[in-house]
């Protein structure tokens, strides 16, 4: 028995010696030791942090300035509705049987195979080295925004200087600091996350705290500079405390220019916004390798983060509308910063929520590349990512992921990555989801996962969402990324991968052959639409090549059966001597370029051996005659006519 292992398969496999394999998480020794986080440490809180990233800080005001609230809402809505899609197919395949490290990876390519998982992972895994560089430029610009020397906000200190080199060391000393968390193992990372949810969730809660207890002001807006370069008087936004004109006057949209970028705002572009915020459902399912129990906690896990996360965000949606006026909700997208009790705790919830998406991001692509790694896909560019600690870590992957984001770091902005990134990130659940519909759609026994609450509508109409959404919010990086995903899959089918992972293709045609052959009728067969029927009996392949390919013209779209017939008693040999031969019969069929299929039987005599196959290949009585001078093959002619 193969040695690869399956989300279909049993908790422990066996190797080819028949002793019992592991399933930890970073493939190599260490056991069980390497699995150690909790559900809640190692996928709630990851999970949490990311889906909130920056987002929930610093775009809130900008959702509600621009969409208002009811479309707000409606846009909130639409983007759960996708992401709990997904989340079902999650759910679905994590409780099917063993989880390895790599979470989205392993589960699409052990479904889809080596061709399509590696493809989508190494996606998968750029998406997370490159929303690594998102997540750490932002938090430079949200620093930069207050202290650097360059600021223009009322309350800016000043004290740090700006420029391209400088952000870009900035920058390279938060990421060190993020990859000597990662490189010290999962159960660090696991307590600063820990740490940093409870910074987020206590500035969250002083932000809710104060929607309630600050009293009506004005707040004073960035200075726009004028047409001719001359400064504007001073604007304002007012923070108006529970009102119900507030709130009247927000609830329709009202679509302006974006301050920050000057571009006219519309729905398509906030809700991209919205959606690229809420895409971290994957944090806690990366982390596989390191969960005690995999099967339970990515499921549980995930589902308690995005119901915790739809509340908060649907609370802030709601005391925003109420308390904020258009004018400094679309002006001041850090307002949240001006009307708090205490604002340095707001600044703290923003840069523990940026730096805890970045770790997210590095450690989730560290466990990506190993896997990757480990599968042997990509050959020696890979390779130095197989090694790990002895407890199970997998350091070299950690540094590999970290010279990449390095290299991401130089391009200084990456605002336009954005866009990549989120649509990089699609194409992932989206392969989730369709590994799910095919399990599902293939009907394979060993499919039976414990939670139920999903289907194959789900599954499809969570393709299509992601496909849709891919377009919506980039059609330019959707087609690229579907072009790349083609061309990656291409080199790896080039290349070769593990067979014994099994392909859910297969199965698939296994279940539509099957019911497309119990609707056949002989009864209702007719001259008309007669097809010739051949049984091609070889006794020597190794001259018979150009006998395959002329019998293959003669069959004419019917069907073609190449057969052999091996002398002999079962009851008096040791095992069967045909079963090993069938794979040397089918590679004579791939390599003579016929269309036909193989049956192979034992007999004490060539006429009697003829029988047997013309009953076991389901043809009809026909009469056997000899091609040629030589023996060596012979040819039974099938009228498949009734008198």
């Amino acid at each position: 028995m193969a040695s690869e292992s399956s989300p279909l398969l049993a908790y422990r496999l066996l190797g080819e010696e028949g002793t019992a394999l592991p399933l930890n998480g970073a493939g190599a020794p260490g056991g069980a030791s390497a699995r150690k986080l909790s559900t809640f440490l190692g996928v709630v809180v990851p999970t949490v942090l990311s889906m909130f990233s920056i987002v929930v800080f610093l775009r809130i005001g900008f959702v509600v300035g621009h969409a208002g609230l009811l479309q707000a809402l409606a846009m909130l809505l639409v983007a759960y509705f996708i992401l709990a899609l997904t989340v079902l197919s999650v759910c679905a395949i994590a409780t099917n049987g063993a989880v390895q490290g790599g979470g989205a990876y392993f589960m699409i390519s052990r479904t889809l195979g080596p061709e399509v998982g590696g493809s989508i992972g190494l996606m998968f895994y750029l998406a997370n080295v490159c929303g690594c560089a998102v997540s750490l430029l932002g938090l430079v610009e949200s620093v930069l925004d207050v202290f650097g020397a360059d600021a223009t906000g009322p309350s800016g200190l000043r004290v740090l200087p700006q420029g391209y080199g400088w952000n870009l060391l900035y920058g390279s000393l938060l990421l060190g600091l993020v990859g000597g968390v990662c490189t010290l193992g999962a159960g660090l990372y696991a307590r600063a996350s820990f740490l940093t949810f409870l910074l987020v969730s206590g500035s969250l809660a002083s932000v809710l705290i104060s929607f309630v207890a600050v009293g009506p002001r004005d707040i004073p807006l960035t200075p726009r500079p004028g047409p001719n370069g001359s400064s504007l008087p001073p604007r304002f936004g007012h923070f108006t405390g529970f009102n119900s004109s507030t709130l009247k006057d927000n609830l329709a949209a009202g679509y302006a220019e974006d301050y920050t970028t000057g571009a006219m705002m519309n729905f398509a572009s906030v809700f991209a916004v919205l959606f690229n915020g809420c895409t971290g459902i994957m944090a806690g399912a990366n982390m596989s390798g390191e969960l005690k129990d995999p099967s339970r906690a990515i499921p549980l896990g995930t589902i308690v983060a995005v119901a915790y996360t739809f509340f908060v965000y649907v609370l802030l949606f709601f005391l925003s509308s109420f308390t904020c006026d258009r004018t400094l909700l679309q002006e001041d997208y850090g307002f949240f910063r001006a009307i708090s009790l205490w604002p340095p705790l707001v600044l703290i919830g923003i840069y523990a929520t940026a730096l805890s998406a970045s770790m997210s991001s590095l450690i989730g692509a560290s466990r990506i590349l190993h896997a990757l790694a480990r599968d042997d896909l990509f050959g020696v560019i890979l390779a130095p990512a197989k090694v790990v600690s002895r407890g199970g870590n997998p350091w070299a992957a950690v540094l590999y992921s970290w010279g990449l984001v390095q290299l991401v770091l130089l391009a200084g902005k990456l605002n336009t990555l954005a866009a990549v990134v989120t649509v990089f990130y699609l194409v992932a659940y989206a392969a989730v989801d369709l590994s799910c519909l095919s399990l599902e759609w293939a009907s394979a026994p060993n499919f039976r996962p414990t939670f139920s609450l999903f289907s194959w509508h789900t599954c499809l109409l969570g393709v299509a969402s992601c496909l849709l959404m891919m377009f919506l919010i980039s059609p330019g990086a959707a087609g690229g990324s579907l072009l790349l995903m083609g061309l990656l899959a291409a080199l790896l089918t080039a290349r070769g991968g593990p067979s014994s992972w099994g392909y859910v293709s297969q199965a698939l045609l296994f279940h539509q052959v099957r019911k497309y052959l119990l609707r056949l009728d002989v009864r209702k067969d007719h001259v008309k639409f007669w097809r010739p029927q051949l049984l091609l009996l070889v006794g020597n392949p190794r001259g018979a090549l150009p006998l395959l390919r002329l019998a293959n013209q003669l069959k004419k779209g019917g069907l073609y059966v190449l057969g052999h017939v091996t002398l002999g008693d079962l009851d008096s040999l040791p095992s069967d001597p045909v079963q090993p031969q069938y794979g040397a019969w089918l590679s004579l069929v791939d390599r003579a370029q016929v269309k036909a299929f193989v049956d192979l039987t034992l007999s004490p005599s060539v006429r009697q051996g003829a029988q047997h196959l013309l009953r076991i290949s389901g043809l009809e009585s026909g009469t056997l005659l000899p091609w040629g001078f030589r023996s060596s093959a012979w040819l039974i002619r099938v009228s498949g006519l009734h008198n």
